[in-house]
């Protein structure tokens, strides 16, 4: 679901946009992109719902980089991006995060 990545002229950072389809969004009041790059933080990068029913957001990351991440939906339910670069083991929730390489 990552829709994106842009590196920007000095290629030292890489726009990456995050979009949920709506038809993994239903009923959702809230997701927030939550991982390596905020230090978990379930508050910091919540996404914007579009008149389309899909959830989107765009963060400038530092290039040459893995970041994990999950997605948070509405506080309670966390849910790996279906195209994620990779998945990776995490030890906490006994589960896989997902992973963007930039």
């Amino acid at each position: 679901m990552i829709a994106k990545k842009r590196f920007k002229k000095n290629e030292h950072i890489c726009r990456v946009t995050f979009r949920i389809p709506k038809n993994v969004s239903v009923g959702a009041k809230s997701i927030a992109v939550v991982g390596d790059f905020n230090n978990w933080s379930a508050t910091e990068h919540l996404m914007k719902k579009l008149k389309n029913g899909e959830f989107a957001l765009a963060l400038d990351l530092p290039a040459n980089r893995e970041y994990q991440f999950r997605y948070l939906i509405d506080g309670k339910f966390w849910e790996n991006d279906g195209e994620a670069d990779k998945y990776v083991y995490s030890e906490y929730g006994n589960c896989d995060n997902s992973v963007v390489v930039v």
